[in-house]
């Protein structure tokens, strides 16, 4: 063993410690080996900082600027909801779906690509399911890699496999040839999130912090359910306003939104007409919204009891302001604003002094000092803010939708995963569809650099120089010599789980594309010596290079860092026992299929 190895492997040991005991950040580890490599003379400096312009950091940049361009459009919200009524709110259920559909399309598609589809989807669904993120975005992103072994053109390792048997004289292999091992490990994994993710998976849904609308609902006491409301034909209520039925006054309910043809309006105003076939969502008591319905001849749909439940409207929320000194506003009332014709915000409740207001206020004179509360669209409640005399007091974690840019946000993302597809580098592809929603106007610049987890990036770009190491200095090759020496006349079970251990752990520190490079002709010589079919050894090593699991250092992994909250004991957590099963799997059955 010569002296660079023998430093590779000690950079190797040390970062491994620092990723299990966490004693720094992540990516302060990864920028600790980006730049002790050089220092210690195992590699140039130029190789040492090659890991911030490859393919897969690059990739990670486009995709977080694309899900952010999506993402400011709206359309998760607007894909979010009739995915959460086919899967439901059920956390089980939306891990068997979502993994399902994830692992499914990565068969087809670049992995990363996939995750780039569904993470704002998951996102969204996280918000308004209150479901953790970290309790989906695991199973989603394990699911992702597991469809990388489904066919041989679904991930870098699969693609490249063919060249390595060609260039070591053997037969390619057909394009289906791995889908009975890749259903079963991505079968394996859905299973195995089903039946232990309550144990492996970090979050639970009572440590989430308290929102600012939570709190509102809290301190003021504010209507926490919403029901929705369908006017029948022949309903009574057809023709007829909210003022003219005296809807506050009478019935103590506050109309949030009317659905009519897909579409909502948000806080219609007094003279508002009801027709037959809108639905009416109500914010007040079930005995309420029950004698209403009978009056009028409503039909009650179905509603979810819960005190968030009026947090789940799609972009809005309530919030409160305060009339200022010397307001242009004072001595005007409600009705005189026009509030909910002009700004689309339903009032809730005002206070003047000691006095609240929660019924019908709209004929009281503003003074300064007044509270109000009220629940609309954040943009509109934006814009409310924005007028004089009147402050916004509470923070919008929402920010302003584009819903005119959807159409060019899809069409620059679409675009890049078609190029992708088409045989381009990934990298290019998804960075040219990240350019293209700035230029279009979709993003600003300065938005899309804020879309950008540097975190993330700068974890894969200090680890990437380790595999570059590990291969010129030899350590790599060292490894691989020293294995097929020990494996000399070994039972063919104990190669299989050489190979098999190998391959993950090369793939934990190098790219999996140059794991197989290196390890392909090393399982081709212990087949061709031991007397097993080269090819079925070779196509573990592709399959196992996968087996990413253990620690954020995949590109899909790394990316679900911070969207998830994860730590690496998480992923150590949730990734070892993963680990353990997909070797099992995949020795089991390259044995009973293929050797």
């Amino acid at each position: 063993m010569t002296r660079e190895i023998a430093l590779t492997f000690l950079v190797l040991a040390s970062s491994m410690t620092l990723f299990i005991t966490e004693w720094l950040r992540s990516d302060i580890v990864a920028i600790l080996v980006m730049l002790a490599l050089p220092w210690l003379g195992l590699i140039d400096a130029k190789q040492a900082f090659s890991g911030l312009s490859s393919n897969a950091v690059l990739s990670l940049m486009g995709v977080m600027v694309m899900s952010a361009g999506i993402e400011c459009t709206g359309l998760m919200g607007r894909i979010a909801r009739p995915l959460v009524r086919l899967a439901g709110s059920d956390e089980k259920r939306l891990i068997v779906f979502f993994s399902a559909l994830v692992g499914s399309i990565s068969a087809f598609m670049q992995n990363i690509g996939a995750i780039a589809l569904f993470l704002p989807v998951l996102l969204e669904i996280s918000r308004q399911t209150k479901i953790p993120a970290s309790r989906l975005l695991i199973p989603m992103g394990f699911s992702a890699i597991l469809g990388g072994t489904l066919t041989l053109v679904a991930s870098g390792p699969m693609i490249i496999l063919n060249d390595l048997l060609r260039q070591g004289g053997l037969a390619p292999l057909g394009l289906f040839s791995v889908t009975p091992v890749g259903i079963v490990l991505l079968t394996s994994g859905i299973l195995y999130f089903l039946f232990f993710g309550k144990a492996l998976l970090p979050g639970t849904p009572g440590n989430r912090e308290i929102s600012e609308s939570e709190r509102l609902i809290e301190n003021w006491g504010l209507p926490s359910e919403i029901f929705r409301l369908e006017v029948l034909p022949g309903s009574s209520l057809a023709g007829q306003t909210p003022e003219g039925i005296r809807l506050w006054q009478e019935w103590g309910l506050h109309l949030l939104f009317v659905e009519e043809k897909n579409k909502a309006t948000y806080a219609p105003w007094r003279r508002f007409l009801f027709r037959e076939g809108q639905v009416l969502g109500l914010a007040g008591t079930q005995a309420e919204c029950r004698a209403f319905a009978e009056k009028f001849g409503l039909r009650m749909l179905d509603h979810q009891a819960d005190r968030e439940q009026i947090l789940l409207l799609e972009n809005a929320s309530f919030a409160q302001y305060v009339i200022l000194p010397r307001s242009p506003l004072s001595g005007k009332t409600i009705r005189q604003m026009a509030l909910r014709k002009n700004y689309g915000v339903e009032p809730l409740v005002l206070l003047s002094g000691e006095k609240v207001f929660r019924e019908d206020f709209s004929d009281f004179p503003l003074r300064p000092g007044n509270a109000l509360v009220v629940h609309g669209p954040w943009d509109n409640l934006r814009r409310l803010g924005r007028e004089e005399g009147i402050a916004l007091v509470t923070p919008l974690s929402g920010q302003p939708m584009k819903e005119e840019k959807t159409i060019t946000a899809v069409a620059c993302f679409l675009g890049a995963i078609g190029l992708s597809v088409s045989g381009f580098p990934l990298s290019l592809s998804l960075l040219s569809g990240a350019l293209a929603m700035v230029l279009f106007g979709v993003l600003s610049m300065d938005e899309a650099y804020a879309a950008i987890d540097w975190k993330t990036v700068f974890l894969l770009a200090g680890l990437i120089p380790l595999g570059l190491a590990m291969d010129h200095t030899g350590a790599a090759r060292f490894l691989a010599e020293r294995m097929s020496h020990f494996l000399a006349g070994k039972p063919l079970t104990v190669i299989l789980l050489v190979i098999a251990l190998l391959s993950s752990v090369f793939s934990l520190f190098m790219s999996n594309v140059a794991a197989t490079v290196l390890l392909v002709p090393f399982a081709i010589f212990v087949g061709q010596e031991s007397g097993v079919d080269p090819r079925g050894l070779a196509m573990l090593v592709a399959i196992c290079v996968a087996n990413s699991f253990i620690l954020p250092t995949h590109q899909v992994n790394a990316l679900l860092l911070s969207p998830g909250g994860y730590r690496n004991v998480d992923f150590i957590r949730a990734g070892g026992f993963m680990t353990v099963l997909f070797i099992f799997v995949a020795v089991l059955l390259v044995r009973l299929f293929y050797l």
